[in-house]
C-alpha cells in the first residue's frame, strides 16, 4: 500500500463520500416514485472490486448497510463475464438481497482493463407485481405473491439495454412509466458516479485512491475494535417476538440473539431462532447481520462514516431456512420488522453490556400501508406506498423522539407531504396528529407514534398492510414501560368502523370511495422507571396533548389540579404507594426449558404460584413481563402449584436477561397496551 500524506487522506475520503451524495442528489431529482423523490426512499453506495462498501453518505441503513452481501453475490454469480458497457440489476432476497421492492443496480467501472469501482443504487420501487398494488401483503403466503424476482442480471450488456427483458420486467408491474423512470433515475446515478471518479482518478491517480481506500478499511476497523473492547466481556441475551396469525388466533414467533464480547470481538448469535414460515415475517441473512451492525455503528461509534472495515471485527451467524434467513419459497416481504426486531434485541442485549449508551425499543415496524388502484379520474393506475414513522425510545439524557425515523433509515422522510399525496392519487390526508399516550413511560419518556387519516375521495382501491407489532408492545428499558401497539382501522364512509382480524397484516383489503384508513404507529420505550420522571416534565406533556390526565395518574404516579398544575403532596403520596403495591417476585434457579413449542412457535412460558395470578388479577396464558436491572423478560403466564407462592423459576438465559441473579428480587407487571382511539377529529386530551 502506498504511504498516503495525512491531508490527501482526508481529501480523498471525502471526494469518494462526494461522489456518493452526487449520485443521491440524481437520483433525488430525477425518480419518478414519490416514494423516492418525496420520501428518499433509496440508497447509494460505492464498492471495491471485492464488494466492500468503501463509501457512503446520508444513506438508509436498511438498505446500504445489506448492499455488500448483493454486490458480493452478483459478483460471485456473474462477475467473471463483466465487461466495458455492463449493468446489473437485482432484486432477489435469496440471493442476498432485502425485499422484492428494493430494486439494485450495480455498475461496473473499469480501469486498464480491470473492474475498479462499482457504484450502485437500491431504490424501493412502489410495485414489482404480485397480489396487491405495492407487492407487500400482509397475508402473503410464499414469495411469488410478493412480486417478480430478478436474479443478478445484465439489463445492459456491452452498453446496450436489454429491451426484451426490460419489457418482460415492466409488464409485471404496476404503474409502469413510473418504474421506468425510477430505473433510469439509478442508471443516470451510477454514469455520475463514474464522471466524478474519471475525475478523481485524473488528480490523484488510482494508485492513490487505492491506498486512500485501505487506510480507511483499516481505522475504520480499529475505530470499531477499540469500541468493543470498551465493553465488558461475557455473554449478553435476549429475545423479542415476531407476530403470526393463524385459525387459533395471535401466534408468536421466537427471536433470540446471543452476544458474546470478547476482547476487541463481537459474535452475535441466532440460535434458537424460529424457523421459517409461510408468512410475511421471514428475512435475509444480508438484512439480519446488517442490522446487528447498524446498531452497533450507532451505538458505539456514531460519529465516523460508515465503511466496511467497520464490519470486520463482527461475526453474525443465523441458521438457514429460519426467519432471520429465509430460503425458497417462503415470502421475504418483511424485511422492516426482522430489522427492527433485530435492532430491538440488539439494544436489549446491550442494554446489559453499556445501558447508558443505548435506548429502549424502537417503534417495533417499518409499518408499511399500501392503497392502489385506478384513478377514474384518469384512468390511470396507481400505488400509493405509506409509512407512519413511530417513536423512539427513551434514553439516558433525553425522551424519545415522536414520528421521527429510527436509526435503520438514515435520512428517510418520516411524514410524506399532503399535497403531493393529494395531487398525485385519489387520497385526501384528513389529519396527521401524534397517538397520544403511545410513548412508552420512564423516566425518560418514549416518543409518540403518528396517527393519520387517509380518506379515498374516488373510485375504488385495495388496502394491504406488512407490519408489526400489533399485540407486543415495544419494551421499556431499566424499569421503563411498554410503547403503544401499531393500529389500523377502516371508517366507512357511513362512519361505522372495521377492524381487521388480525391486526397488522392485511392483504388486499377493498375500499370504497369515501372510506377512511386509520394509521397508528408503534410508540418508544421508556427508559427508567415512570415514578422517576420529574412531576413537572409529566405535566408539561398533559398540556402538549402527549399524555392523557389518566395515564398520568396511574402510570406516572402524578395528580393534577383544576388549572393544570403539579398536586405535589398528592403526588408524592401517590407515587409512594404505587411503590409499595408492585408485586415483586424472588428469583429461583431453572434448569428445564421454558418454552412451549407449537410447531414454529415458541414462546417463553412464566410459571407462577396461582394465589401469584390472583393477586395480579390475571389469568392462565396472560402476558407479563419481569423487569429486572436491564430490559424485560416477557412470557405467557402458566399456573404450577410447585412453584413457592412469591418466587418465579427463570433459566440461565432468562436471568442474562434480566441482568439479575438467582435470589434477587423482580417485579413483574401485566403486559398489556389499551387502545385509545381519541374522537376524530378533536383534542386528544379528551381522551382518557
Amino acid at each position: 500500500m502506498r504511504e498516503i500524506d495525512p491531508i490527501t487522506l482526508e481529501v480523498i475520503t471525502e471526494g469518494l463520500i462526494s461522489v456518493v451524495r452526487e449520485m443521491r442528489a440524481t437520483v433525488f431529482r430525477t425518480a419518478r416514485s414519490v416514494a423516492i423523490h418525496e420520501a428518499r426512499d433509496f440508497s447509494c453506495g460505492l464498492f471495491d472490486p471485492s464488494g466492500q462498501v468503501v463509501a457512503q453518505s446520508e444513506d438508509i441503513g436498511s438498505h446500504v448497510v445489506p448492499l455488500p452481501w448483493s454486490v458480493e453475490e452478483a459478483l460471485k454469480e456473474i462477475g467473471d463475464t463483466l465487461a466495458v458497457g455492463d449493468v446489473i440489476m437485482m432484486n432477489d432476497p435469496y440471493r442476498q438481497g432485502t425485499h422484492l421492492n428494493d430494486v439494485t443496480i450495480v455498475y461496473p467501472i473499469f480501469r486498464d482493463g480491470r473492474l475498479a469501482f462499482l457504484p450502485a443504487v437500491r431504490e424501493h420501487w412502489a410495485d414489482v407485481g404480485g397480489a396487491v398494488p405495492g407487492s407487500m401483503s400482509g397475508t402473503a403466503t410464499e414469495i411469488y405473491q410478493e412480486g417478480i424476482r430478478i436474479p443478478p442480471v445484465k439489463i445492459v450488456e456491452a452498453g446496450r439495454q436489454n429491451h426484451a427483458l426490460m419489457e418482460v420486467l415492466l409488464s409485471n408491474m404496476r404503474v409502469r412509466a413510473d418504474r421506468l423512470g425510477d430505473f433510469n433515475s439509478g442508471l443516470a446515478a451510477c454514469r455520475t458516479a463514474e464522471r466524478r471518479i474519471d475525475e478523481l482518478v485524473a488528480r490523484y491517480g488510482m494508485e492513490a485512491l487505492q491506498s486512500a481506500i485501505e487506510r480507511n478499511l483499516d481505522r475504520s476497523e480499529a475505530r470499531m475494535r477499540e469500541k468493543i473492547r470498551t465493553l465488558p466481556d461475557g455473554e449478553y441475551y435476549y429475545e423479542d417476538y415476531l407476530e403470526t396469525f393463524t385459525a387459533d388466533g395471535f401466534t408468536p414467533l421466537l427471536l433470540p440473539i446471543t452476544m458474546t464480547i470478547n476482547g476487541d470481538r463481537l459474535t452475535a448469535d441466532f440460535k434458537g431462532v424460529s424457523p421459517q414460515v409461510a408468512a410475511p415475517v421471514n428475512s435475509t441473512l444480508a438484512v439480519s447481520a446488517a442490522s446487528v451492525l447498524i446498531t452497533l455503528k450507532s451505538v458505539l461509534d456514531p460519529g465516523h462514516a460508515l465503511n466496511h472495515g467497520s464490519f470486520r471485527p463482527v461475526e453474525v451467524i443465523a441458521p438457514p431456512a429460519t426467519i432471520v434467513n429465509v430460503t425458497h419459497p417462503a415470502p421475504a416481504g418483511s424485511h422492516g420488522e426482522i430489522r427492527k426486531r433485530v435492532v430491538a434485541v440488539m439494544l436489549g442485549a446491550l442494554s446489559g453490556a453499556c445501558p447508558d449508551l443505548v435506548s429502549a425499543d424502537i417503534h417495533r415496524t417499518s409499518f408499511h400501508n399500501l392503497i392502489g388502484g385506478v384513478d377514474p379520474a384518469s384512468g390511470n393506475e396507481y400505488v400509493h406506498y405509506e409509512w407512519s414513522s413511530g417513536g423512539n425510545g427513551g434514553f439516558a439524557e433525553a425522551d424519545g423522539p415522536s414520528a421521527m425515523a429510527a436509526i435503520d433509515w438514515g435520512d428517510l422522510s418520516t411524514v410524506q407531504p399532503t399535497e403531493v399525496l393529494e395531487v398525485r392519487y385519489p387520497l385526501r390526508v384528513e389529519w396527521s396528529r401524534l397517538g397520544l399516550d403511545s410513548g412508552g413511560p420512564g423516566t425518560r419518556r418514549g416518543g409518540l407514534g403518528m396517527r393519520r387519516s387517509l380518506r379515498l375521495t374516488r373510485g375504488e382501491a385495495r388496502y394491504s398492510l406488512l407490519a408489526d407489532g400489533a399485540v407486543m408492545p415495544p419494551f421499556g428499558i431499566l424499569g421503563g414501560d411498554s410503547g403503544g401497539v401499531v393500529e389500523s382501522y377502516l371508517v366507512r364512509a357511513d362512519g361505522s368502523t372495521v377492524a381487521f382480524a388480525s391486526p397488522g397484516k392485511v392483504g388486499g383489503q377493498v375500499l370504497e370511495a369515501g372510506d377512511a384508513v386509520v394509521l397508528q404507529s408503534a410508540g418508544g420505550g421508556g427508559y427508567g422507571d415512570p415514578l422517576d420522571r420529574d412531576s413537572e416534565a409529566v405535566a408539561a406533556d398533559v398540556r402538549d396533548d402527549l399524555v392523557s390526565e389518566h395515564v398520568a395518574r396511574h402510570m406516572y404516579g402524578v395528580l393534577l389540579t383544576a388549572k393544570g398544575e403539579v398536586d405535589r403532596q398528592g403526588s408524592e403520596a401517590l407515587r409512594s404507594r404505587m411503590r409499595a403495591n408492585r408485586i415483586g417476585l424472588t428469583v429461583v434457579p431453572d434448569d428445564g426449558s421454558p418454552y412451549s413449542p407449537s410447531g414454529p412457535s415458541r414462546r417463553r412460558v412464566v410459571r407462577l404460584n396461582p394465589a401469584d395470578i390472583r393477586a395480579l388479577g390475571l389469568d392462565n396464558g396472560d402476558r407479563v413481563e419481569l423487569v429486572g436491572a436491564a430490559a424485560p423478560l416477557r412470557g405467557w403466564i402458566r399456573p404450577d402449584d410447585e412453584v413457592p407462592a412469591g418466587s418465579v423459576p427463570v433459566d440461565r438465559l432468562g436471568l442474562l436477561m434480566l441482568g439479575s441473579a438467582n435470589g434477587t428480587a423482580v417485579v413483574i407487571r401485566p403486559l398489556s397496551v389499551p387502545r385509545v382511539r381519541p374522537s376524530e377529529p378533536g383534542s386528544a386530551r379528551r381522551a382518557q
